[in-house]
């Protein structure tokens, strides 16, 4: 995950949080693909939506559930983009962590050495890529595990082989509904003793969590608990503002699927908790400005994640179209029409007022002619 210094005319990384925008992938509009088949992906676009946020200075979380882990991108192509997203950030210094998973599987029927063997082989690929693996959530796991034991035993196995510390990853049911009871109960609690007794078992091996359960105050709890040098990263898009902030006790890192249509403004808020003094323990920066940069998108964040949280992803493509980051508002499985047409106006709109459109105008002709197509007039 370290990174070597940043091109000319990137910015540079905020120094007091490890900030990560989990990226989304830009479909190919061109391939004759069915929803349901192989993932058609247009590289060139993918990847330089990649350069993108590095050269805000956010690092890329690679291959997770914003790039529709599960959900229209398959296997195959998500160790191709792991592999091409690592080969670039070698020529920028970016920072990478990427998603090792067990989505080669079928969805149903595995058994522990099946899902076993799968984390092995894409652990093994995103080391061998040079980059930081998320152990993701596995939904084959959720339903082939009897209960806490059988994760305490896998997990010990992949951190004891993994080659350096890896990122593990609590995705909450809200993202995805195949994950519910994970970690061997369906009662948080004693989830959260599992998850931490996991991760006290093995030291050295964990360079942080990466939690998604979109509940502030457990994820305080959590982070408070956590062993020395082990980083909380907020993965909810919810409550994003506050808990990296943080408070006399802590603060979390982020890895963020909102951060992909907020990079600019989010890379530049984090910036603002940088002490003035560099290594001053005691300067926790400028809360007052970073909270005042980043409280007003918490509006736009809770939209696009809103019920069904795991088509959020639709709205964050349709930012980046807007944006100007892609030429179209096409993604793999179909994934386009998994939102309403009141709920992308309304994006839209709450972009637009935050100043994310680097070209207001094309946004706004954009959305004419996405809203055209549905009979709609005004965006």
């Amino acid at each position: 995950m370290t990174a070597a210094g940043p091109r000319a005319g990137h910015r540079p990384p905020a120094a007091a949080r490890t900030v990560f925008a989990a990226a989304h992938v830009v479909a190919d509009p061109r391939a004759d693909t069915p929803v349901d088949g192989p993932a058609a992906i247009d590289w060139d676009a993918t990847l330089a939506f990649r350069h993108h946020l590095w050269s805000h200075g956010l690092g890329v979380a690679e291959a997770m559930d914003t790039a529709q882990r599960g959900m229209g991108l398959d296997w195959p192509a998500a160790a191709e983009l792991i592999r091409r997203s690592a080969a670039e950030a070698r020529t920028v210094g970016g920072l990478l962590a990427c998603g090792a998973g067990t989505d080669q599987l079928p969805a149903h029927g595995a058994s522990l050495a099946a899902v076993r063997g799968a984390y092995e082989e894409q652990l093994g690929l995103v080391e061998d890529a040079g980059a930081r693996p998320v152990l993701m959530a596995s939904r084959q796991l959720a339903a082939a595990a009897t209960g806490p034991a059988d994760y305490l035993e896998l997990y010990g196995q992949l951190l004891r082989q993994a080659t350096g510390p890896v990122i593990l990853h609590w995705l909450g049911p809200m993202f995805d509904p195949a994950l519910e009871g994970y970690w061997g109960s369906p009662d948080l609690d004693a989830a959260t003793e599992t998850f931490l007794r996991i991760i006290a078992d093995h030291p050295g091996k964990v360079d942080g969590v990466k939690v998604s359960l979109l509940d502030a105050g457990r994820e305080v709890r959590l982070r408070r608990r956590l062993p020395a040098g082990v980083r909380c990263y907020t993965g909810d898009d919810f409550h994003y503002p506050e808990l990296i902030a943080g408070d006399d006790h802590g603060f979390s890192h982020a890895l963020l699927g909102v951060f992909d249509p907020l990079a600019p403004l989010a890379a530049e808020a984090v910036r603002l908790l940088d002490p003035a003094v560099p290594g001053d323990p005691a300067d926790r920066g400028d809360l007052a400005a970073f909270r005042a940069a980043l409280d007003p998108t918490v509006a736009l964040a809770r939209h696009l994640f809103q019920a069904p949280t795991r088509y959020y992803k639709t709205g964050v493509v349709l930012l980046a179209w807007l944006a100007g980051h892609q030429s179209h508002f096409t993604m793999v499985g179909g994934l386009q029409s998994a939102r309403s047409l009141p709920h992308l106006r309304r994006a839209y709109q709450l972009a637009d007022g935050l100043g994310l459109f680097p070209d207001p105008e094309l946004a706004a002709a954009r959305m004419r002619q996405l809203l055209a197509v549905y009979g709609e007039a005004d965006a």
